[in-house]
């Protein structure tokens, strides 16, 4: 039984570094803040996204680093109930404007955005996306849209994996 179970994770292993991106050059965090400040209504130094991959798609999370922050908060919860709404018309300009137009996963999203579910909701300090589909293709191509965010934004990101282990910044 040890032998399946370690030839089972040996191939699994390589299957879920597949994705896994090293945070971008110091250059290209630059570029994509400075960008990311003419898309995003909220301050990235007072912020923190989290991308939690699920076996369903993701969930993405903006909180405020302030939880008293209310005008923070507003424009966070303002920001992602929009862009939720966009991306459930296949409309992903926004994270494109900042990333380009091949980041990863953002081609097969757009195109096929009526097989997933983009639901927001509030949270305390802040707002969450909750990207949902039974397509396995799509929960891939939104793991490779995570693991491009969290490239993209290292300084202002974490995996959500981070945050269930209690390993909060």
């Amino acid at each position: 039984m040890k032998k399946h179970s370690l030839l089972l994770m040996s191939l699994l292993l390589p299957i879920s570094a597949t994705h896994a991106l090293e945070p971008a050059s110091p250059t290209r965090l630059d570029e994509v803040a400075e960008r990311g400040a003419h898309v995003m209504p909220f301050g990235l130094e007072k912020t923190l996204h989290i991308f939690d991959k699920t076996e369903t798609g993701g969930i993405q999370q903006v909180i405020a680093k302030n939880a008293a922050d209310n005008e923070q908060i507003a424009l966070i919860r303002q920001h992602l109930r929009d862009i939720a709404g966009r991306f459930d018309k296949g409309d992903f300009s926004g994270p494109k404007r900042i990333h380009g137009d091949d980041m990863p996963g953002v081609k097969t999203l757009s195109e096929h955005a009526s097989e997933i579910a983009f639901s927001y909701r509030d949270l305390p300090n802040g707002g969450q996306i909750d990207y949902r589909s039974n397509n396995p293709q799509l929960i891939d191509a939104i793991h490779r849209y995570f693991d491009a965010q969290l490239s993209d934004h290292a300084r202002h990101a974490v995996g959500g994996h981070k945050m269930h282990h209690g390993h909060q910044p």
